[in-house]
């Protein structure tokens, strides 16, 4: 207490000290003060201010950022504080108006219960002295009185002159002592409340009803309060009148009364705040939703999901741990994702005997209803790990080889495993994209093995390694497997037929400002008007993540959703939309390089923000093929000219010839082997599995024959150990003559032992 009279009392001391002398009263001079101090405040008040409206602004881009990475904690705060940073957004700001009330309050309790000090500015000899008569008068030691020891020496000399009057040299300071009035409205701002005086129970009272009120009209009137539920609304109101009720009850009234005070002077700041910077002037209030409330039937819903998750999660790891010798894993973030290895597996089922471990983290992924033949089910091992235990899961990875589309390991969340050092992690696309584009700048770091579609993903992959310094990684050029099976699906398809009506497939990314963020409808409108047929095909992730968005951005589009004319597509295990199409709308999604390699027709691209992971990409030195193929299969339309998107769309579908030969050229020129990219990275795995399992034989062999020296060094050192024991022996035992003579061996005897022992 001392420590913090000296750092907080002393300056708010000589503040109260100065509203004292102003007004010669006790509890007014607690009053200016308690205006003073929120008057020095206001600026920061307004900054508080500022900063609310900036963050109920981005809470949205929070909300999508939370789940555009649901499970990643780690890129998620790295996100978030990447948004604070641009938007400007300060959490100590928000928090500064309540950091500095404690201090206040701490301060003005030490000036409270001492003023001798604060108030009369008494020496501390002095204080000292008045302290140990006081201890005398009441018969107590000065430590029994406490903190409360000079609210001591006050209480006697206004109810006991005479005794301290003892005291040489005192008469003046007892005569200030006595003038000093700590009453107001009847009350002793130093009394605690007790039942005793029941007038004192007031300020405890008062203090959490102007706790309860000031609560009130902040969630009616401060931004930040807007979007709250109703636990965050009313717990926070509960835990503050809570707060202000207990601590007015424990402390002197005189707290109490800057507690009341305050309350009601933070009202008016609240009104003054927004007065100066309405909210209203910078938000939609009308798009400022607070959580949704589950019902007990979707909250017993959610709760019996979880509980299925986690069961089904515990026996497929279970299962996964006690199946020995496990060579290739297979890991996929969703159903969605087993197109992207469906070739390669169907590959290694039909042309080896390797067992195939396929993990996935959607409890309804397209794999666990395959039809397939007894063999290939005997080999084609399905298990479900969702998020929650994917950590530890990859941890205790044991297996030679881990296949997986998701980079960024190491990096965030998912780590390499710590039950084997000789892993190997084979890195593949779900996209032609350019790897130093879409994939964050250390995305691929960790792994050992990248397929390779194109020549572009080679020149990347060791530029990045040369600007990074990082040891070369085993590049295997496979071409792109999904492009293979989209080949073989429009082999027997007519380039020349058009659907009739025209099909335009609308297939955005999924990263923040795509196609369905930005101008969902606006693309969507004009096409319906010019005749096409609409299908909706969003990503993935973004249905994952985002799925009630959709439906709310394409809500004017009721009638057209019932009559077929606009479909949304939500189910991934096909790509049938993407091949049956007549032109493929898009942001930055490779699926556009997939339609158009596929069906050599034309693709529209909607010139929104460029898809940027890697924000050091241009250091690279090497143009993206996201930006460079756009204007060579197709058209790329500005936002402003969407408009215009029915009548470019219909012209694209008319020239398809035109593109048809231009396309085929890019493809060969721009893809390692059209065909058999699952035959190559089939075969690759086969070679590698092949050396990793000469690699064991070589380790086996070695620990044998180590063991096999060893055993023999063993056996050599317990026969010389079991020689020693019998020598030892025999020496202990007297040597036997001829007959039943015995010779008593002298000091000389053991020199003259056969056996050499000494």
């Amino acid at each position: 207490m001392d420590v913090i009279n000296a750092i907080l009392g002393i300056p708010l001391g000589y503040i109260f000290y100065l509203c004292y002398g102003l007004l010669s009263d006790y509890g007014l001079a607690i009053l200016l003060f308690t205006l003073a101090t929120k008057a020095l405040m206001f600026p920061l008040s307004l900054v508080a201010q500022k900063n609310a409206i900036t963050m109920v602004r981005i809470q949205p881009l929070l909300e999508s950022i939370k789940q555009r990475f649901a499970g990643n904690n780690t890129l998620i705060m790295e996100e978030q504080k990447a948004l604070y940073k641009r938007e400007h957004y300060s959490l100590l700001k928000g928090m500064l108006p309540l950091l500095i009330q404690i201090p206040l309050i701490l301060g003005l309790i030490c000036v409270v219960y001492n003023p001798l000090q604060h108030l009369l500015h008494l020496d501390t000899a002095t204080i000292r002295t008045l302290v140990a008569a006081t201890a005398d008068a009441l018969g107590t030691p000065v430590a029994e009185l406490g903190t409360g020891a000079q609210l001591a020496v006050m209480e006697l000399v206004k109810h006991d002159p005479a005794a301290l009057s003892g005291l040489a040299g005192m008469e003046g300071t007892l005569e200030r002592i006595a003038a000093v009035k700590l009453d107001f409205l009847g009350v002793d701002m130093a009394m605690v409340p007790s039942f005793a005086v029941l007038l004192t129970l007031l300020y405890p009272l008062l203090s959490g009803a102007s706790a309860l009120l000031l609560s009130v009209l902040q969630n009616k009137y401060y931004v930040l309060q807007l979007g709250a539920g109703f636990w965050g609304k009313w717990g926070t109101a509960a835990f503050l009148t809570a707060f202000s009720l207990y601590f007015a009850f424990i402390l002197p009234c005189g707290v109490g009364l800057y507690w009341i005070a305050g309350n009601l002077i933070s009202i008016a700041t609240l009104g003054l705040c927004n007065l100066i910077y309405n909210p209203r002037n910078y938000l939609d209030y009308s798009a400022i939703r607070t959580k949704p409330v589950l019902s007990r039937a979707e909250k017993a819903a959610r709760r019996e999901r979880k509980r299925a998750e986690r069961a089904r999660q515990r026996i497929d790891m279970k299962r996964f741990y006690r199946t020995p010798d496990k060579q290739l894993v297979f890991y996929s973030e969703g159903s969605g994702f087993y197109k992207y290895f469906q070739r390669i597996i169907a590959w290694l089922l039909a042309e080896s005997d390797v067992v195939v471990h396929y993990v996935t983290s959607d409890l309804h992924d397209q794999v666990f209803q395959l039809e397939l033949d007894a063999e290939a089910r005997e080999r084609f091992k399905t298990y479900f790990v969702g998020e929650s235990g994917l950590i530890s899961f990859m941890m205790k990875m044991d297996a030679d080889l881990v296949v997986m589309t998701m980079p960024d390991l190491e990096v965030f969340h998912i780590k390499r495993s710590l039950v084997r050092k000789d892993i190997e992690y084979v890195y593949l696309d779900h996209g032609m994209s350019s790897f130093h584009l879409t994939l964050r700048e250390h995305a691929l770091d960790y792994f050992d093995t990248v397929f390779c579609y194109g020549p572009n993903h080679d020149k990347e992959i060791r530029r990045l390694e040369e600007l990074h310094a990082l040891a070369p990684k085993q590049l295997v050029d496979t071409g792109y497997p999904l492009l293979d099976d989209l080949l073989e699906r429009v082999s027997d398809l007519s380039t020349d037929h058009v659907n009739e009506p025209p099909l335009a497939l609308v297939a955005p990314s999924w990263q923040q400002d795509n196609l369905m963020e930005l101008c969902l409808p606006e693309v969507v409108a004009p096409l319906l008007e010019s005749g096409f047929k609409v299908v909706v095909r969003p990503h993935p992730q973004y249905v994952r993540q985002f799925s009630e968005k959709i439906l709310e951005t394409l809500a004017d589009f009721g009638d057209e959703l019932e009559r077929g004319s606009l479909v949304l597509e939500r189910d991934f295990s096909s790509s049938a939309t993407v091949y049956l199409a007549d032109v493929v709308i898009t942001d930055w999604s490779t699926i556009a390089q997939e339609f158009s390699y596929a069906t050599k027709k034309p693709s529209l691209f909607i010139d929104t923000p460029l898809k940027v992971m890697n924000h050091a990409w241009e250091e690279v030195g090497l143009e993206p093929l996201d930006i460079t193929l756009r204007s060579e299969i197709g058209r790329v339309l500005a936002i402003a000219d969407l408009p215009e998107i029915g009548a470019v769309a219909r012209e694209l579908v008319a020239h398809r010839r035109e593109y048809r030969e231009r396309i085929a050229e890019l493809m060969h020129s721009k893809l390692y082997h059209i065909g058999s990219a699952a035959e190559h990275a089939g075969g690759y795995f086969l070679s590698s599995l092949a050396e990793h399992e000469r690699r064991h034989e070589e380790e086996q062999a070695y620990l044998e024959g180590h063991r096999a020296v060893l055993s023999l060094e063993a056996l050599e050192a317990l026969e010389a150990s079991e020689a020693l024991d019998a020598a030892e022996a025999k020496a202990e035992q007297p040597e036997a003559l001829e007959g039943s003579a015995v010779v008593q061996a002298g000091p000389e005897q053991p020199e003259a032992r056969e056996d050499g022992v000494r």
